[in-house]
């Protein structure tokens, strides 16, 4: 099986440890990054692993 490129902002805020509707915010103020595919709206997991890496610098 492989390993998934991007979730759903469902499945994103699931790994983030936030509301949906926070993962929503990231995105429309460009710290979370998106692409749109149709009328699905993917985040790559490396987008997420970007924002844990900026708030962990923030939280040092």
């Amino acid at each position: 099986m492989t390993e998934k490129k991007s979730v759903r902002p469902a499945e994103a805020a699931a790994l983030l440890g936030v509301c949906r509707d926070t993962v929503y915010v990231l995105m429309r103020s460009g710290r979370l990054r998106s692409v749109k595919l149709g009328r699905a709206r993917l985040i790559p997991i490396a987008a997420i692993d970007d924002v844990l890496s900026a708030n962990e610098e923030a939280a040092a």
